[in-house]
């Protein structure tokens, strides 16, 4: 068996060691989360993906069909109008996580207050 004042020192060591470890522990709210500087790139590269798509359409058939300022204007318009609606639908997917996050929140409080309740505290 161990000296008592040995075990102390092994249960002190033993404190320190997890709390450190919890010290450099990544916060979950990260792990799961987008931030929001990479929800607005996001947003952007599809904004400029369809306007690139958009003007190398037009371009192409400009080209093609030697029509230079017709189909590149057309087609560039065409572009950022499916980038915008493809940043809006983003946003809408985003928005409808992030409420349904709250809503989980606000169950997981709810409860927790409900079985307060229950057991008369």
């Amino acid at each position: 068996m161990t000296d008592p004042d040995e075990r102390e020192r092994l249960e002190r060591l033993d404190a320190r060691i997890k709390a450190l470890k919890e010290k450099d522990a990544p916060s979950p709210h990260m792990d799961n989360h987008y931030s929001q500087a990479q929800l607005a790139w996001r947003m952007v590269i599809e904004l400029v993906a369809g306007l690139g798509i958009g003007f190398g359409m037009g371009y192409g058939l400009d080209l093609l069909f030697g029509t230079l300022p017709v189909f590149l204007v057309l087609f560039t318009l065409l572009g950022l109008a499916a980038g915008i609606k493809t940043m809006m639908r983003s946003a809408e997917e985003i928005q409808r996580r992030s409420m349904a996050e709250a809503a989980e929140d606000d169950d997981t409080s709810d409860t927790g207050e409900e079985k307060r309740k229950n057991n008369g505290e």
